[in-house]
């Protein structure tokens, strides 16, 4: 990559006069558009008191512009992964300001009008490499999130490093995206690679395979996680897409061998997986084509060794400086100048003196065929317990609920005892539909603790992850679960769920998501056109009209529509 595109003057860049930076609901977004966002921006931002801003903005392109902005503005930015009340509260402790779709109590700030951000073509000045203007949290997986200062010099070296491995593969191609910029996967390749290689991204997040297929005009990337790519459905549009898809990149975790042959199938494409962390930066890449469990090759100028311990050691541009980054996952040399994964180190816990492996207690569970995943985390209290959260196979789920669940405990303490000390057996048993993911397509620690709340009543709520929320569309993944209480009744051996659930779910959402008035006045178009059976994978897409004081909805599955419609709403009643 030319010097000339270097990332650290990304802004300077020249472009083409009809150069296209981004695509917004099938409209272009030029170059000059984009750079008077971030001189809005930039100019809040200079007359503004305080260095560390809080940023969170669900559109890719308004994002990337208060993001340039704050750095041309000399301000410090955390990236926190949602906007949640207690993460701004949290947040609270670090910064000066909030920037974007913050609640209204945060005082979140605006860019200045457009009149106060005038300023001449060439006047952005190069980001200084040493400025640490970008504060991150890790994902959370095995404990509370930890921030983390990255220098834009940082940065600026994985994206060369990211152009110099993949560039030639993705020529000119468009960059479309599950995964959500707020994370260091995301900022990398949906904001600060494409816009320094001078590659168009798409301002929303992708949800729907015809979505992809509309965008598919012209050369696509797509950038995704395991979560995401583990629950492709089985969809007519994917043939159209795949033919302009140029590659699928996935991290964030490891992406079963099975979910690998089934993305190629339907979108004719092995995904690129990406190996590394919020610390690191990206280390190694591999594809898993002709076996599970392929080498991880190292990336462009990383340097890497297993230590006597047999702990995987990196030096990389990626990190603050040159010496050996100790890493918290296992690893064994492979192959030419490759290594395999062994699981994470820092899984090890103490419980009644005894050093027990949580890895190795989901190893062994997943081992079984009653099994499909399994994560074990540790209780803190008085006496510290291991709590295992277990997704039954096909197999699984009927032993189970022919067996009980007392029963189908002990058959998986049994299996677990021929490896795992006493004291390390799991004293809770959760069975779930699917594990729950965030929006960076990780299990974290904090939703697997949220789900032991409330464990002696029936759920009346989905399984959720929130794929993508920016000012008036939100788009949720549900999984309605087999013991939810409303399935009783309705109808007894032939379980559906019922429409007015499905409305209230709608409703409780939209309200979660937008400011909507307190009143439901009327419902329009409504169409229920498929049932919805226990277990079933859902996509609820909500698109919220303050105008109109209305709120529509689709209800998608890989089988087809489910329901639509749009709710109205009104102020009460003076």
């Amino acid at each position: 990559m030319s010097e000339t595109f270097a990332m650290l003057n990304v802004l300077g860049a020249p472009r083409p006069p009809r150069y296209v930076v981004a695509w917004r609901l099938g409209q272009p977004v030029g170059h000059e558009e984009f750079l008077t966002r971030v001189r809005a921006w930039r100019a809040r931002l200079r007359r503004t008191a305080g260095q560390a801003f809080a940023l969170f903005v669900g559109d890719s392109v308004e994002f990337a512009a208060a993001l340039f902005g704050a750095w041309q503005a000399g301000k410090t930015v955390y990236l926190p992964g949602d906007a949640l009340p207690a993460t701004c509260a949290s947040l609270g402790q670090a910064v000066d300001g909030y920037l974007g779709e913050f609640a209204p109590e945060w005082a979140p700030l605006a860019p200045a009008p457009q009149d106060d951000a005038a300023g001449a073509a060439d006047d952005f000045r190069p980001f200084d490499s040493d400025f640490a203007g970008l504060v991150l949290y890790t994902s959370g997986s095995t404990g509370a999130p930890a921030a983390i200062a990255k220098k834009l010099g940082q940065m600026a070296a994985e994206v060369t490093t990211l152009e110099m491995q993949f560039g030639a593969r993705l020529g000119a191609a468009e960059i479309i995206a599950t995964v959500s910029h707020q994370h260091i996967y995301g900022l990398l390749f949906k904001i600060l690679w494409p816009f320094t290689a001078g590659r168009a991204i798409h301002a929303l997040s992708f949800s729907f395979p015809d979505e992809l297929t509309a965008a598919a005009a012209r050369d696509l990337v797509l950038v995704s996680t395991p979560a995401h790519l583990q629950r492709l459905p089985e969809n007519p549009a994917w043939a159209a897409a795949a033919k302009r898809l140029r590659a699928v990149f996935s991290s964030g975790g490891s992406l079963p061998f099975e979910a690998a042959r089934a993305t190629e199938r339907l979108l004719g494409l092995v995904p690129i997986e990406v190996y590394g962390s919020s610390e690191t930066g990206g280390i190694a890449w591999r594809q898993q084509i002709t076996q599970a469990d392929e080498t991880w090759t190292p990336l462009p100028g990383i340097t890497w060794r297993v230590d006597p311990a047999g702990v995987l050691e990196v030096r990389s541009p990626h990190l603050p400086d040159r010496e050996w980054f100790r890493t918290a996952d296992g690893a064994a040399p492979a192959g030419d100048n490759g290594f395999q994964l062994k699981g994470r180190i820092d899984r090890i816990v103490k419980i009644a003196e005894k050093r027990i492996s949580l890895a190795a207690i989901e190893k062994a569970l997943t081992a079984s065929p009653l099994v499909a995943d399994a994560r074990a985390v540790v209780i803190d209290g008085q006496r510290r317990r291991i709590a295992a959260f277990i997704v039954p196979s096909a197999d699984g789920r009927r032993r189970l609920a022919e067996a009980g669940k007392l029963v189908f405990n002990r058959t998986l303490r049994d299996l677990l005892s021929r490896a795992i000390e006493p004291v390390g057996l799991p004293r809770i048993w959760r069975y779930l539909d699917a594990l729950p993911v965030n929006a960076q397509g990780k299990t974290t620690h904090a939703e697997l603790i949220a789900l032991l709340d409330g464990k002696s009543s029936r759920p009346t709520l989905p399984l959720e992850r929130l794929v993508e929320k920016n000012g008036q569309r939100a788009v949720f993944e549900l999984v309605p679960p087999r013991d939810l209480l409303y399935f009783d009744g309705h109808f007894s051996g032939t379980p559906i769920l019922a429409g007015v659930v499905q409305l209230d779910w709608v409703i409780s959402y939209g309200r979660q998501c937008f400011d909507l008035p307190p009143l439901f006045r009327a419902i329009h178009a409504l169409k229920f056109q498929r049932v919805i059976p226990p277990e079933t994978p859902i996509i609820l897409e909500l698109v919220h009209e303050p105008a109109k004081s209305s709120l529509s909805f689709k209800i998608t599955s890989q089988s087809g529509p489910h329901a639509s419609g749009r709710v109205v709403f009104g102020a009460a009643d003076v």
